[in-house]
């Protein structure tokens, strides 16, 4: 289940390849898509007056078409960058997927601080714990 935006992706970048273009800024423009879709979700539900008010429909197709909006804003700044400015590919891919990566932590931070919910986080010394390994005979 977790692998299908991957297949999408993937399938998306074999196409690019075969009109020869190489599109290394798909993670990105995922990503950007992906956050675009949950600050939607995150102002359509803001803007009810109670959560029961929501129409089923809209909560689906809102999210789904800021997606849809975010996604196609960064494709077409990658392919402004690179048919009609002629900058080179590779560079232009990698900085817009590092670009996504970054609005995509910045955003998402921002709505959970909004939402004012913790991200679950498991501390640093319960995982050195369950690795930490004794070796027979070196006890001291």
């Amino acid at each position: 289940m977790q692998g299908i935006p991957l297949l999408f992706g993937s399938t998306g970048e074999i196409m690019t390849e075969k009109s020869g273009n190489l599109n290394l800024g798909i993670p990105g423009v995922m990503y950007i898509g992906g956050m675009s879709g949950v600050i939607g979700a995150f102002l359509y539900e803001n803007s009810l007056s109670s959560p029961s008010d929501a129409v089923g429909f809209l909560a689906v197709m809102i999210p789904l078409l800021c997606c849809a909006l975010g996604s196609l804003l960064a494709g077409l700044i990658y392919c402004f960058l690179t048919v009609t400015l002629r900058a080179n590919q590779n560079v232009t891919g990698l900085a817009l997927t590092t670009f996504g990566t970054g609005f995509g932590n910045f955003f998402g931070g921002s709505l959970i601080k909004l939402v004012g919910s913790d991200v679950p986080s498991v501390a640093l010394t319960t995982t050195s714990n369950y690795f930490r390994t004794t070796l027979p005979g070196a006890e001291t």
